[in-house]
């Protein structure tokens, strides 16, 4: 039962970044309470111009800047500098992505910010992180995902690595940052701590759930292979076409389950071989068990797969496309996806909140606002500017 007070009220988010990490990271927070304060450059962020728009409306921007207000402020300029100064005196969290020595550029370093502020938590998001020899190249999620040898092991054998269709590191060092901040937040509050700043280089989250790839290197010598959809560890693991065209996916991570599958396809004598109780053995055997598994599903179609499945308790799953996401009992039992007003667009749907929490559960508020939406709201009812300073600033290029 929900005590109306959300998890992360009272905490105050600058988010200073761009593209999709650093705002993913202040978008958690956000769902969850924190007030959030969208700090963009007066030609504003590259996701409004990024990715499909409806109308001149850029999409993608609504869901990454729900919950959050948005001003106008060029970091570059003394008097955003400034201004920003101000900000920061009664912030919980500034969170940036800028190379490494841009913020000390602009005579806001770390050690300046936290001068000012000594309980802030300053999360800095780089391709490669603060120092290093990679620390000054330009940084993005596609260079993580080859760097950390995600591509390396993605794709079938006799094809080239394969990065993926969507900003993967970004998204997992979002999780991290959002982790990191509240480490940080609980070290400050919980246990007397002070303000900190946190480094994360996008390069290191994906490596760390790559899973044990280094230490199996370390011990045995051994380099990870692209495998297509099958897996090391265990078979059968792949996905299968079903006779009406469809896809699904199978998994045997555990072993009661690969026995249930041999016994579902009609082949429970393979359950006796030595190799069977092994999940590695197993995957050496990959080659008989996708002919079994994948001959058995392909005489069915998807609805018929999916049932006899269920019925003997064994790990299968449609493979879906967003639209048949949509209209999935599951996601919609969950509240996945929900319906959101939106002043531009009318009602749309996004992506719910992350998961559910019984006491503080999140909420989404708003999407993605215009433009210096708030410029008069915060800087004018709470940092106390005039109209006609507010207008003089946006016609120096500050706001």
């Amino acid at each position: 039962m929900s005590d109306n007070q959300e998890a992360l009220e009272g905490i105050r988010v600058l988010d200073v970044s761009t593209l999709f990490a650093g705002p993913l990271a202040a978008t958690i927070l956000g769902d969850f309470g924190a007030e959030v304060l969208k700090i963009e450059h007066p030609s504003g962020d590259p996701v409004r111009k990024h990715g499909y728009s409806k109308n001149g409306i850029p999409l993608w921007w609504k869901m990454l800047s729900r919950n959050k207000r948005t001003v106008t402020l060029n970091l570059s300029k003394p008097q955003g500098q400034e201004i920003m100064e101000r900000l920061v005196a009664d912030a919980d969290v500034l969170i940036e992505n800028f190379r490494p020595g841009t913020l000390e550029r602009w005579n806001l370093s770390p050690e300046h910010l936290l001068a000012i502020n000594p309980d802030l938590v300053l999360a800095r998001i780089t391709g490669f992180g603060q120092f290093g020899p990679y620390a000054n190249r330009p940084g993005f999620g596609t260079l993580a995902e080859s760097m950390s040898g995600f591509a390396q092991i993605t794709g079938e054998p006799d094809g080239p690595p394969t990065l993926p269709p969507f900003g993967l590191a970004d998204g997992i060092t979002a999780q991290a940052a959002a982790n990191a901040i509240l480490l940080a937040l609980y070290h400050r509050d919980a246990r007397g701590g002070s303000g900190q700043v946190l480094d994360l280089a996008i390069i290191e989250p994906i490596l760390t759930i790559l899973g044990p790839q280094p230490i199996v290197y370390d011990q045995l010598g051994i380099v990870q292979t692209r495998t297509g959809n099958r897996s090391v560890n265990n078979a059968p693991r792949n996905t299968y076409e079903t006779a009406d065209g469809r896809w699904v996916a199978v998994s045997t991570s555990a072993q009661a389950i690969a026995e249930r599958v041999m016994r579902l396809v009609g082949h429970p004598e393979l359950i006796e071989e030595a190799w069977f109780g092994s999940g590695a053995e197993r995957a050496q055997h990959a080659d008989l068990l996708d002919r079994y598994v994948g001959g058995w599903i392909a005489e069915r179609n998807l609805d018929e797969v999916i049932n006899k499945f269920e019925e003997a308790e064994a790990a299968v799953a449609p493979v879906y496309d967003v639209a048949q996401i949509m209209d999935d009992p599951q996601y919609q039992a969950l509240g996945s996806i929900v319906t959101i007003a939106d002043p531009d667009l009318g009602d749309v749907k996004m992506q719910n909140v992350m998961f559910r929490m019984s006491a503080t559960p999140g909420r989404i508020q708003w999407t993605g606002r215009g433009l210096g939406e708030d410029n008069r709201t915060v800087f004018g009812d709470e940092l106390g500017m005039t109209i006609e300073q507010l207008e003089t600033l946006s016609e120096e290029g500050v706001l």
